[in-house]
């Protein structure tokens, strides 16, 4: 057997060296192990949850998968420290689409419940930022079941790194993994955040550095969020062509477009809404958002 393995490995990489093939090697999880001695590290969690919809108001949460790791100041993964896995039964039949998508049944997850305890436990004071594939969703779902999440910093993979830019075909989290050399076949929550491990340990040709430091390093700088409220309904193609995005008001927020901004381009987002939509010298609305505010429901 570990002749027929060597052989693989041999064949592999001689096919790696034609520009004619590439290869995909099969995802192993990275076994837990402790920190390093004497080696400065921070540590991470990096997170993903399967639901029974998208309203994290009312929805529910049926699966919570973590993955806490270690990495240096500059952003290279040392290490894996712990895992967390649990399925939750929710208050109604999980629907059938939802089933579909993820394949998680009302069999697998009766009689289960997440132990808040041991959600807290994991999430300790050790941990400095918080990573999930879409944290737009995942924040704003486990700030309502676990308000330990609330003091973390966090950090979104799928839209705090331009992947297009560093020649990815987009951002699905498969995409992503193929493009680091993997594939995996993804039953579970925590399946995906070991996939998302070994994208952010993924060294970017253009920088000679792993996703992780350019993520880390978007994460770190502040955002504005510029709300452009009471415009005329026809100028919504120039507000969609300049990104904004429409909130509808159900979650609390204005009933208005808006848009999230460097700090540097502040004036010029400010100085386009004066020229180009209200046509008058208004001050719209800003709010400033940082690792511990951005994505979460309570901003």
């Amino acid at each position: 057997m570990l002749r027929d393995l060597t052989d693989l490995a041999a064949m592999a990489e001689a096919l790696n060296r034609s520009a004619d093939f590439r290869v995909l090697q099969r995802l192993v999880p990275r076994p837990a192990s402790p920190p390093i001695i004497g080696q400065e590290c921070r540590t991470g969690i990096l997170l993903d949850t399967e639901t029974t919809g998208l309203d994290h108001g009312k929805d529910e949460i049926i699966e919570l998968g973590m993955v806490k790791f270690d990495y240096t100041p500059d952003g290279r993964i040392v290490g894996v420290r712990d895992t967390f896995s649990a399925f939750n039964e929710p208050s109604a039949p999980i629907p059938p689409d939802v089933t579909a998508l993820t394949r998680i049944t009302d069999e697998m997850v009766a009689g289960h419940k997440i132990d808040d305890a041991a959600v807290n436990a994991f999430v300790d004071d050790s941990v400095v930022v918080v990573i999930a594939h879409n944290s737009g969703f995942d924040r704003k779902f486990t700030e309502r079941y676990w308000p330990v999440f609330e003091q973390k910093a966090w950090a979104c993979s799928a839209t705090e790194i331009d992947w297009r830019a560093y020649g990815f075909a987009g951002a699905q989290l498969g995409y992503l993994l193929n493009g680091a050399g993997f594939f995996h076949q993804a039953h579970r929550a925590v399946d995906d955040c070991h996939a998302l491990l070994e994208v952010l340990a993924f060294e970017l040709p253009a920088t000679g550095a792993p996703a992780l430091a350019l993520l880390l390093e978007t994460a770190r700088k502040p955002t504005m969020r510029v709300w452009a409220e009471q415009t005329a309904f026809e100028l919504k193609d120039a507000l969609k062509r300049r990104g904004y995005r429409w909130n509808d008001g159900s979650d609390g927020r204005p009933k208005s477009w808006f848009v999230d901004v460097d700090e540097v381009a502040l004036d010029d987002e400010i100085a386009f809404l004066r020229t180009q939509i209200y046509m008058q010298d208004v001050e719209p609305a800003v709010q400033r958002l940082t690792a511990f505010t951005r994505f979460s429901s309570r901003i």
